[in-house]
């Protein structure tokens, strides 16, 4: 097993972007470094912009390793989100160059077909300091990337909802319709559109 002085490698995974109507689900994988503290550790929900992005950059530079696994909209709707989420944990767990001992899952479910010793941890985020800075690389970084889609589809305020199911989003899909970044499988669109179902008659 690898050890370093003596300790096991723990791995943390999180993911930020389960609920959202738009845009990728985007898991985080980290190993922190046992002999260089990160102070201020927590759910990334819980931690302010700006403290959340001075967490980000520190976790960046004091880790062991850090892994990202983004999955899109196209891959949700055609896995589902639960499935989805799963294949960006496993992403964000191959990008990491070291082999964790053990790897906490943020939740109530292990990931399916990992090999690897693993254990679910229910409100990992809050209790377990490699899952609150996995939480915080997997929100930071799905940010950023709404963000991004903000100036190109800037009529539905991705910025600022990042996605979720806000009543100015609704507003702006009522208004505008989806668009390229919405994940059909999800309500309303499930409902709007009859994806994967049949036509009423």
């Amino acid at each position: 097993m690898a050890v370093k002085q003596g300790r096991l490698l723990i791995a943390g995974v999180d993911e930020a972007g389960r609920g959202p109507l738009a845009g990728p689900v985007v898991a985080g994988a980290v190993i922190l470094n046992p002999d260089i503290a990160i102070n201020g550790l927590n759910d990334s929900k819980l931690i302010p912009d700006e403290k959340r992005e001075f967490l980000y950059d520190l976790i960046l530079e004091r880790a062991l390793g850090v892994g990202v696994g983004i999955v899109g909209e196209k891959e949700i709707d055609r896995l589902n989100i639960l499935n989805a989420t799963f294949k960006a944990m496993q992403i964000a767990l191959n990008q990491l160059k070291q082999n964790p001992d053990i790897i906490y899952v943020d939740g109530n479910r292990t990931i399916p077909e990992l090999k690897a010793r693993q254990m679910a941890i229910i409100k990992g985020d809050t209790r377990i300091p490699e899952i609150m800075a996995a939480s915080i690389i997997a929100k930071v970084t799905r940010d950023r990337l709404m963000i991004d889609y903000s100036k190109k589809y800037a009529c539905y305020g991705f910025e600022r909802h990042k996605g979720y199911a806000t009543p100015e989003h609704y507003k702006a899909i009522k208004e505008n319709g989806p668009c390229p970044i919405h994940r059909m499988s999800f309500a309303p669109f499930r409902e709007m559109f009859l994806f994967g179902g049949e036509e009423d008659n």
